[in-house]
């Protein structure tokens, strides 16, 4: 799908993910069948996984043969303008040049860099290796592209309000999470995000065959829409929710009702072994595909004259979750984003952000038009902050006016 080298993409993305264990794994690439066979010392905790068309890449058993019933969507023509095709004009503004060219704004392990200005890609970069077609992991900021796909499920068949979610909850307190508290992050389930040695991700990720039900299962810490706790667990259970509501249509929900409208032909969201959607964190799209999605957004979920979304439900997204205040403000807004004022950012009041794991960023700031994408796989101990690539971007953008 990326065209990316197998040793490569071992010898940095794997590796730096896992760089303590990568060394022991003996990992065989079979890029006939697609296949990827990874064990321990060789031996040990044999694990499989499959890519299939429209589906990524997934956990599977031994012998399990792909489905090849979903062909990818035809690519964007690319000589119409961006976001109709893929062609860019690109402004020659010199205060925007230096800040997408600046080493030190890009961050270590910068990918990608695009800017959106009125509706118009006018500025991008890429890391060695990387371009305007390589697919790239989004990582939390699939959450937010899960929200939306939550909430644009038709007739009524999951709304915010929804209680009584799984009948594993029924006749406890777990009964009384909402759809809205699992988007907000507020359900009150117990959940490890990223402390101690082994932190939920991962074994829902790595391990779990079905990551609904280890999320599921959880125990209730706190009164539902009481207190905020990150979760990717949360994410993975309002994915299972809208697939139940869809019914045998959920596999090609994803495309037909948001990415092909949308022409993000090059999304795909990858799922569990049990055909759970990974949307805590598991969309791959290019760079050009993300920041449609981050357009989108700016313009309150309408495309091309269609309401996507409900009618003012982007507002809804950036409305603040009073819980996630921790001394400055909220930081997390309904609708799986960020308050960029919460956070501490100095940009204007109505920013919002999609943010995932090692420094993926999409900042929205409908006010002056712009949408700026940075992805990269950046270490988040080194005291990098996307912060100060945002300023000089807006700044030039405001002066170019």
């Amino acid at each position: 799908m990326g065209k990316r080298d197998a040793a490569a993409v071992i010898g940095t993305d794997v590796e730096f993910a896992l760089p303590r264990v990568v060394k022991s794994m003996k990992i065989r690439v079979d890029t006939a069948k697609q296949r990827v066979e990874v064990a321990y010392r060789g031996l040990f905790a044999k694990r499989y996984a499959q890519y299939e068309e429209g589906r990524g890449c997934t956990l599977v058993s031994k012998d399990e043969l792909p489905d090849r019933t979903a062909p990818p969507l035809a690519p964007a023509t690319s000589a119409a303008l961006w976001p109709a095709g893929e062609r860019v004009e690109l402004s020659n503004d010199k205060r925007l040049l230096a800040a997408l060219n600046d080493p030190a704004l890009q961050g270590p392990g910068m990918r990608a860099i695009v800017v959106v200005h009125d509706g118009r890609i006018v500025g991008e970069t890429y890391g060695e290796g990387f371009n305007a077609s390589t697919p790239l992991l989004g990582w939390s900021m699939t959450k937010t592209v899960n929200a939306a796909l939550a909430v644009a499920v038709k007739d009524g068949k999951l709304s915010l309000d929804k209680k009584n979610l799984f009948p594993q909850w029924a006749g406890d307190a777990r009964a009384e999470i909402s759809v809205a508290d699992l988007m907000a992050m507020t359900s009150g389930l117990e959940w490890n995000e990223d402390q101690g040695d082994s932190p939920d991700p991962g074994r829902l990720e790595s391990l779990a065959r079905d990551a609904a039900a280890f999320a599921r299962d959880r125990p209730l810490v706190a009164a539902p829409g009481t207190k905020f706790n990150y979760s990717g667990g949360s994410s993975v259970l309002l994915a299972r929710l809208w697939q139940n509501a869809i019914g045998a249509d959920a596999r090609a929900y994803p495309r037909e009702r948001l990415f092909k409208p949308l022409g993000m032909t090059s999304a795909v969201l990858e799922s569990d072994p049990s055909g759970t959607f990974l949307g805590e964190g598991f969309l791959y799209a290019n760079a050009h595909d993300w920041v449609r999605f981050g357009e989108f957004l700016r313009l309150g979920g309408e495309w091309n004259d269609q309401q996507l979304l409900p009618l003012r439900f982007v507002d809804y997204m950036r409305s603040p979750v009073p819980a996630s205040d921790q001394g400055h403000g909220p930081v997390y807004g309904r609708g799986g984003v960020w308050l960029a004022r919460g956070q501490g950012f100095n940009l204007p009041d109505d920013s919002f952000m999609l943010q995932g794991h090692l420094r993926q960023v999409i900042a929205i700031i409908p006010s002056r038009k712009l949408v700026i994408l940075r992805m990269g796989l950046t270490r988040e101990d080194i005291g990098y902050s996307v912060a100060k690539l945002l300023y000089a971007i807006v700044a030039a953008c405001r002066s170019n006016k």
